[in-house]
């Protein structure tokens, strides 16, 4: 996946919320290939409302795997300020996108926002080693993911959320905080 981030102004200090918004943005570019990856393998969705139920749970995920990433390079306080910022983002987005789909007079932020802080305890559970998630940590999203998507794929999604989307996305999360937020990571294969 092709990424954006460089800014117009290189000399510009960016403030951890900035860098979060544009971080944000990138991930939900991630969870709509995730999206359409999983429609081309034939895990097909039946309305907009569950596709933004998919995506809400890739987003979930990586929010998580972005929180431990930033707990190696971020004090305390920052680590929570940039994913309070990265949550709410993503909560922005997912409003305009619920209403465009759902209808407007609806507050889907906080809902989103809620679920969102459900699954980072739930991924709480699961190591993380290496800046990389463990088995029980992707396993969860595709159990999640099978959940979302009903039963007819619970034989093979996770197989293909575990193999396949998760190390895919891996690769571009870390791409974009390298860029980002300058942090390294070893010469792993995403």
């Amino acid at each position: 996946m092709r990424l954006k981030t460089k800014w117009a102004n290189k000399n510009k200090e960016r403030s951890l919320s900035e860098l979060a918004g544009a971080l944000g943005f990138t991930l939900w570019r991630i969870t709509a290939k995730n999206l359409l990856n999983l429609e081309n393998e034939d895990y097909q969705t039946e309305t907009q409302s569950q596709r933004l139920n998919v995506m809400a749970e890739f987003a979930a995920f990586l929010v998580a795997v972005c929180d431990r990433i930033v707990a190696e390079s971020f004090s305390d306080d920052e680590r929570q300020e940039f994913i309070v910022a990265l949550a709410l983002k993503l909560a922005d987005t997912m409003q305009e996108n619920r209403e465009d789909c759902e209808g407007r007079g609806h507050d889907y932020k906080q809902p989103f926002i809620d679920f969102l802080n459900q699954r980072m305890a739930e991924y709480a559970e699961h190591s993380f080693k290496d800046m990389e998630p463990g088995y029980g940590f992707k396993r969860h999203l595709g159990n999640s993911l099978t959940g979302v998507m009903g039963e007819r794929h619970e034989k093979w999604l996770s197989a293909q959320v575990i193999e396949i989307e998760v190390p895919e996305a891996m690769g571009t999360l870390k791409r974009a905080m390298k860029s980002l937020l300058g942090i390294e990571f070893d010469a792993t294969p995403n």
